[in-house]
């Protein structure tokens, strides 16, 4: 059946807990027990550890990035060399190609004098014929 609690019962449990919870705090060891000072050098050591593993790790990471540094400095010197390489090519390739174009403009120019001189010569000579052949 059941039985509603009455203030009396529900102060008694209070106390019985707040009794319970002093004695609790009271057979809590003291600070200079060795199984506290033992639990507190078990948790220095983890932290100490943890500590190591988080400074390798940061200079595994500064290694990394260096080293991926390194090697992009190195790949844009190598771009670098590529480009004036061929940059140097395409200067050289032009410069025969203007050297070609002069050749032929000379070849064209003197090729033009000699046909306006063998012109020139033709028209000498039927001008030299007209005088002195049929009016002179």
């Amino acid at each position: 059946m059941f039985r509603e609690k009455t203030f009396a019962d529900r102060r008694t449990a209070a106390l019985d807990a707040k009794k319970s919870l002093l004695e609790k705090f009271k057979s809590r060891p003291a600070s200079d027990d060795p199984a506290v000072l033992a639990r507190q050098a078990e948790r220095q050591a983890i932290l100490e550890a943890r500590e190591k593993r988080n400074a390798e790790k940061e200079r595994l990471r500064q290694e990394k990035l260096a080293r991926e540094a390194a090697e992009r400095a190195e790949r844009e010197a190598a771009e670098a060399a590529a480009r004036a390489i061929a940059e140097e090519k395409v200067r050289e390739e032009a410069k025969i190609r203007e050297q070609q174009e002069l050749e032929r403009i000379t070849v064209e120019l003197a090729d033009e004098a000699a046909r306006k001189a063998r012109r020139d010569a033709r028209y000498a000579a039927r001008k030299a014929r007209s005088k002195g052949g049929r009016f002179g």
